[in-house]
């Protein structure tokens, strides 16, 4: 390439982000559009009163993932924000009477194992080395492939691996043959909740997230999950990437097959490649003309959907006892709430729900002596919601919280605020309210996925949650890099 190429990026999530940094490592002159005023996509922070809340991911699993996103730049992960390891990982509430605190420790996770099932340690130990290698090969090797022909996986070494990792049986099936206690299964399922399918449409192999869990463990990023962000951006702008917030894409211009230019609100773009970021159906639906569509209406009405959220982000006003800063609320049949979710979607009757209070590990996210805190209810996507359902559920659940604590929380509210399906449509154009993305199903792994590279359009790619290889902030970190590795390898100026 004779002159410095340019590319657009539509979005300025993980994903996003991502895209950008590596193709400005690469050479190319990079634009981020983001619709907007702040980045992050559903990572974005919500600051009121002294609180500060995420209002998306919460969680920071699989650290490794993030160590090599920034190495690539002869960068570490300390350059730009501070880890601490959680110990508790996480509570689980089963009952008032049955609170279990999730040690980080792994001898500490045997004896708990051991408690509940005599005998169970030594199974755990052969269940966790076969999420190991399905991670060093799933997590190592698979996620990182663009996924776009079944060549990728033609190595025969590669397909024995695949083979091992089980790919063809369901997750349900593959944990009963190693635990029988009820709870120590729901334990084992509970990392699936993150990949949006119910444990039997689940494949065995993402068993490789019970080894995030276990044995890398949980982390918080000092600051809250946006001190992520910052330092994407940080790192976005020493690559001499340009980052234009409230700049909503209206129309790709497309000419003979080929993006020329992204029109904005207020300018255009001229564009040698454009990554779309942004939700994939929203981009080939509205950005596009028919003729460069790849994925029709039916099409994407037949995907499985991960769930999507309602969320409410609350700033209390003095400090709460019975706490923890992960706390997952599985007091309610899980399989109800999810029959709920995936086999009729409708408003949960009892849900489970999850509480981020991150204020216990991090004075500086909340006033001193207060507590912020961020509950979640796992719903369906697609469903219609009212002020009335969020008032409801708002305090269905806090009289659960209350329950549970031991304590009196609503008269101590000084912030609330709630987010769900149609908070979602309005900010990110998510595709039926979708919080997550499609489902990890079988049928929507690796090549079965909408591409990230459009059949249609020769310069238009896609990264970002509803393409290879999937939902949570990992994937989508890893989806960013894939796409501009794959644009720079492939891509020539013609």
């Amino acid at each position: 390439m004779n002159t410095q190429p340019k590319a657009v990026v539509i979005g300025a999530g993980f994903a996003g982000l991502a895209a950008a940094t590596c193709l400005a490592q690469h050479g190319w002159k990079v634009t981020i559009l983001e619709k907007n005023e702040q980045a992050g996509g559903r990572a974005r922070r919500l600051s009121r009163q002294g609180f500060h809340f995420d209002m998306g991911p919460s969680w920071y699993w699989m650290p490794d993932v993030f160590e090599r996103y920034f190495q690539r730049f002869g960068k570490r992960v300390e350059d730009y924000y501070t880890l601490q390891r959680l110990d508790p990982s996480y509570r689980v509430v089963f009952s008032k009477e049955e609170q279990v605190d999730i040690p980080a420790r792994m001898d500490e996770f045997k004896a708990l194992c051991e408690s509940y099932e005599p005998g169970s340690s030594q199974r755990l130990e052969q269940f966790l080395q076969e999420a190991a290698y399905k991670y060093e090969v799933g997590v190592g090797k698979l996620v990182y492939k663009p996924s776009l022909s079944a060549w990728e996986f033609a190595d025969p070494k590669l397909l024995i691996d695949i083979l091992r990792m089980q790919a063809l049986q369901s997750f349900h099936k593959h944990v009963r043959k190693f635990f029988k206690h009820p709870k120590l299964i729901e334990l084992m399922e509970f990392p699936i909740l993150f990949l949006g399918a119910t444990p039997k449409n689940t494949p065995a192999l993402y068993s490789l997230m019970n080894y995030a869990d276990v044995a890398l463990g949980t982390w918080y990023p000092i600051g809250g999950m946006y001190s992520v962000v910052e330092g994407m951006l940080r790192l976005a702008q020493e690559q001499g990437v340009e980052l234009v917030c409230g700049a909503e894409v209206e129309r790709i211009e497309v000419n003979q097959g080929k993006a020329q230019a992204v029109h904005t609100n207020n300018r255009s773009y001229e564009a040698d490649v454009v990554v779309a970021g942004a939700d994939y159906h929203h981009v080939e639906s509205q950005l596009l003309e028919p003729a460069y569509r790849q994925y029709s209406e039916t099409y994407w009405q037949k995907r499985t959907m991960a769930p999507s959220a309602l969320l409410y982000y609350l700033g209390i006003s003095k400090k709460i006892k019975n706490l923890r800063h992960h706390v997952l609320f599985f007091d309610e049949d899980f399989e109800q709430h999810a029959h709920d979710i995936y086999t009729r979607p409708q408003w949960p009757r009892n849900p489970l729900f999850y509480l981020s209070a991150s204020s216990i590990t991090d004075p500086q996210v909340a006033p001193e002596g207060k507590e912020n805190l961020v509950l979640l209810i796992p719903i369906a996507a697609g469903l219609q919601d009212t002020a009335a359902v969020r008032a409801r559920y708002f305090e269905q659940i806090m009289k659960r919280l209350e329950y549970y604590t031991g304590e009196s929380i609503r008269p101590f509210i000084e912030v609330q605020e709630s987010y769900a399906g149609s908070d979602f449509v309005r900010d990110y154009h998510a595709f039926k309210g979708n919080a997550y993305g499609l489902a990890n199903t079988l049928m929507q792994t690796a090549l079965f996925r909408p591409r990230i590279k459009s059949k249609k359009v020769s310069n238009l790619y896609f990264t970002g949650q509803l393409t290879v290889p999937g939902p949570g902030v990992p994937p989508a970190l890893i989806s960013g890099q894939v796409v501009a590795d794959y644009i720079q390898k492939h891509f020539s100026k013609n």
